[in-house]
């Protein structure tokens, strides 16, 4: 009963703290303490959104240019989750992602051997979206890459290249293992 109003009063301190900062935020989203939000000015968040503890959202143009974040409608993001905008992502209506995902559009440079990594710029991916009702596995990296409607990534794989609609992918890099076919009804190993 007391861990339930702790929560309840967390969530109000956050809703209080963050949500009038925010671009848009959506009837019935939450957020849960803590979280960190950086440039919550260029973050959208739809309706009956979820976004759970100890995450990180970040919507900052260090690359030059517009930079938005947007979590569409339904979405629910899990613990410890990373989502660092320096252009543009994108993630669509009822999308779950489990604990301890990392979404990216950049990384650092590491051209000049003779500089140190963190004191080089951020280079700019492409543009990341992810589609209406995809899964996302538990540890996934997605960095700059798009993962289409419906589709979903494996535990533990980092995504680095597109991946279509309908489509289940795994591994390090990820490649596609399965595909719906609509044909037949039901999914098939590529």
């Amino acid at each position: 009963m007391i861990d339930r109003f702790i929560l309840k009063i967390q969530r109000l301190l956050v809703h209080y703290r963050y949500c009038r900062k925010f671009k848009e935020f959506g009837a019935k989203s939450s957020l849960v303490s803590p979280l960190r939000v950086f440039g919550p000015e260029n973050i959208v968040i739809g309706n009956n959104v979820s976004i759970h503890h100890k995450c990180w959202l970040q919507a900052i143009p260090l690359t030059g240019g517009r930079c938005s974040l947007q979590i569409g409608d339904g979405t629910t993001i899990g613990d410890y989750n990373h989502i660092i905008a320096t252009g543009n992502i994108i993630i669509e209506n009822n999308v779950l992602t489990a604990n301890g995902v990392y979404i990216s559009d950049n990384l650092h440079e590491y051209e000049d051997i003779n500089t140190p990594i963190k004191l080089q710029p951020i280079k700019q991916l492409k543009n990341v979206l992810i589609g209406e009702g995809c899964w996302i596995g538990e540890h996934v990296s997605i960095i700059g890459a798009s993962i289409g409607r419906h589709s979903v990534i494996g535990a533990n794989s980092v995504v680095t290249h597109d991946v279509p609609d309908y489509c289940v992918a795994v591994g390090i890099p990820a490649k596609v293992i399965k595909k719906y076919d609509f044909n037949l009804n039901q999914w098939i190993k590529v």
